[in-house]
């Protein structure tokens, strides 16, 4: 799933701006000038891929790439949470053995830690869901872009 997509700022009549994306139709916020929609934008959005997750749901195909809409990522500490869980469901389905508690086995930790780092509502630190990754055979890689 991609933790890049693309929104669609709308003025508000009542002043500030509306931030919908055309992917991800759920993810709904605003703010009172532009920065601050996109702000509260990276938020809105980490929080409908989350749900998705969390709701079984498949993860939205990146298809809007208009002009007129600008860019919005998720913020890094929901990004790595979110290619966890990922990462889970994809071994899970193509190894019938990966479980929770297979991979609790696997990291020598309990079954309810690894039930709280696959939990999109539990904060989860970097180091645990780098080990956890690992354990997946994934690797997190971090790119640093100019702000838009």
């Amino acid at each position: 799933m991609s933790t890049t997509f693309y929104a669609e700022l709308i003025p508000d009549p009542d002043g500030g701006f509306i931030v919908t994306f055309p992917d991800v139709p759920e993810a709904i916020t605003g703010g009172q000038t532009r920065a601050e929609a996109l702000d509260m934008a990276a938020d809105a959005l980490a929080v409908a891929l989350l749900g998705r997750l969390e709701d079984g749901a498949s993860p939205p195909a990146l298809t809007a790439r208009d002009s007129s809409l600008v860019p919005v990522t998720v913020p890094a500490r929901f990004a790595a949470k979110i290619a966890l869980i990922e990462a889970f469901n994809a071994v899970s389905e193509t190894d019938p053995s990966m479980n929770q508690s297979e991979l609790a086995r696997r990291l020598g930790v309990d079954h309810k830690e690894i039930r709280r780092r696959l939990d999109p509502n539990h904060k989860t630190k970097l180091p645990a869901l780098e080990e956890t990754l690992k354990a997946l055979g994934k690797r997190i890689v971090i790119k640093i872009e100019d702000a838009a």
